[in-house]
This record gives structure tokens, sequence and C-alpha cells, in this order.
């Protein structure tokens, strides 16, 4: 009896032996590591099919929040405009603070009509000039006076004095002389983006690194290779710091000017629409200016960035 039992028990443990060593089992320990190295791999696999469109969606993600909390100010301030004049101030008010979807349907038949183009056009040409002309010589005269001692300290007092009479109260000097035409509208639009453009040129070029200045000059750069590769690479941000300020100076600056004697312009448009009583319209040309004024400033942007493209190279480069 007991050999019969012995047999059954040496057969059992002989059958448990070749089921658990059969390779398409998942029993025992090699069959338990198989079954989750197989299961590992499947994970990763979609793990790794999955990790750029999620990155994809957590980008577009993050970029929207970003965006809705910039704007969050501006919708605002667009909604009280909207709902202020209507459920908040009285029917007096309202006739000179109109809601702003008025607002925008007198800008529509201003554009529709032509008008504000022209006026646009008009505004851009005079401030664009004179623009250009306080830029040129804004950088080109602070290059000189950062670089030349002397010349700084001659011209020093002078560009005090001048910096700090507001352009406004010269604004009946430029008339009487040149008139009421485009040179003295040009010419005080480029008064007023001089100065700024002036200040941070020299600015910029006084906190040039001076290691950097005399490791030019020990690699045998003359004057003009160290102007371009060393010294304006270096004041750039500080000299497009100037340029913002003067590109918003010229724009404020010419519509007071036109408001005075002009025939054509924003600043005309706005004056006009006032003493006619056309309110929506004097609003419409506000709302301009401030989105021109606000378009100048990206574009300026935009070209420092362009302009300043190897000092985001370097901190990319740095560890």
């Amino acid at each position: 009896m007991s050999t019969t039992l012995t047999q059954t028990e040496s057969a059992a443990a002989a059958r448990k032996a070749s089921v658990t060593s059969e390779p398409g089992n998942a029993v025992g320990p090699s069959g338990t590591d198989a079954a989750n190295g197989q299961d590992a791999a499947a994970r990763e696999d979609t793990a790794q099919r999955s990790t750029p469109v999620l990155t994809t969606v957590r980008r577009v993600t993050a970029a929207a929040g970003s965006g809705v909390w910039k704007s969050a100010g501006i919708l605002a301030f667009l909604a009280l405009w909207e709902l202020g004049p209507t459920y908040l101030a009285s029917p007096s008010t309202r006739v000179f603070l109109p809601p702003l979807h008025e607002v925008l349907l007198a800008w529509g038949k201003l554009f529709e009509a032509g008008t504000i183009q022209g006026h646009i056009a008009a505004s851009l040409t005079r401030s664009v000039t004179g623009f250009g002309a306080a830029l040129v010589a804004g950088v080109l005269l602070g290059l000189l006076i950062a670089w030349y001692g002397r010349l700084n300290a001659v011209l020093n007092p002078l560009l005090e004095l001048f910096r700090n009479t507001a352009a406004l109260a010269l604004l009946p000097v430029f008339t009487l002389l040149l008139g009421i035409g485009e040179e003295s509208k040009i010419s005080i639009v480029a008064y007023a983006a001089f100065f700024p453009v002036l200040l941070n040129t020299i600015a910029g070029v006084k906190t040039v690194d001076p290691l950097l200045i005399r490791a030019a000059r020990s690699l045998g750069l003359n004057s003009f290779r160290l102007f371009q590769k060393v010294i304006l690479p270096s004041a750039v941000p500080t000299i497009f710091t100037g340029i913002r300020m003067a590109g918003t100076a010229s724009i404020l600056v010419l519509i007071a000017a036109e408001m005075v004697g002009a025939k054509a312009g924003l600043g005309y448009l706005i004056v006009n629409a006032q003493s006619s009583f056309l309110i929506p319209d004097m609003y419409a040309g506000i709302l301009t200016v401030s989105l021109l004024g606000l378009g100048v400033n990206f574009l300026l942007v935009a070209l420092e960035r362009h302009f300043s493209r190897w000092r985001t190279a370097v901190g990319a480069d740095a560890p």
C-alpha cells in the first residue's frame, strides 16, 4: 500500500514539474517574470507613443492659459466700457461716454468712407519721417559722445538743458519758424524722439564691459570693427529701450501737434470730431491712436529680438 502511494506521489510531482517547465505557461517564477516584462514593455511603448501628444496638449494648454491671463485686464476694461455707460452712468454722461459698440460702429463707418485710412496715412508719414531722422541722428551722435570724452564734456550741459525742455513747449516756436505745414510737425516729432535715442545710446556704450574692449583690441580690431563686433551688439538692448520710448513719444507729440494746426491726421480727426460733437468718432480716433501705438511697440520689440539674437544664443549655450 505504501509502495503504491509513493509511486502516485512521484507521478504527481513529475507532472507538476513538467507543467512548470513548459515555455508557454506563466506559472512559476520564470513565467511570472516573463509576463511582467512583456507588460512593462507594452506600457513603455504606449507611454512613448503618447508622450508627443501629451507634450503638445500641455504646451497648447499653457499657451492658452497664459494668453487668457495676459488679456484678462484688457477684456475687463472693454467689458466695463461696454456695460458701464449703459448700466452705471447717467443718461447725460452716456452722451459723452458712449458704449464700446457705438464707438466700433462709428469706426466702421469711417473705415467704409475711407476717412480713417487717410488720417492714419498722414499721421504715419509724419511720425515715421521724424522718428527716422531722430533715430539716425541720435544713434550716431550718441556713439560719438560716449566714445570721445571731450565731446561729452562740451555737449553734456547743452543736452541736459534741451532734454529737460518739453517738446510741446517748443511747438509754438517750431510753428512760428517753420509754419503750420509738414515741416513743423516732422521737426517737433524728431525733437521729441531724438533725446531718448541719444541718451540710451550713450548709456548703452558706456556700460559695455571694458574687458571685451581690451580683448578686441588685443586681437587687433580697428575702431570700425570694434564698434561693429563688440560695442554695438553689447549696447543694442539699451539702445532699443530708447528707440521704443522714442517711438511712443513720436506718436503722442504728433497727435498734439496735429490738434493745433493740421487738415489731416488722427489728431485733427479727434479735435474736429470733438468740436463737431461727433463723440463716437472722437473715441474712434482715440482708439485708433492706442492701437497704432501698440502696433509700433510690437514692431520695435520684434526688431530688438532680431538684433539681439546673439544674447539668446549665448544664454542657451550657458550651462
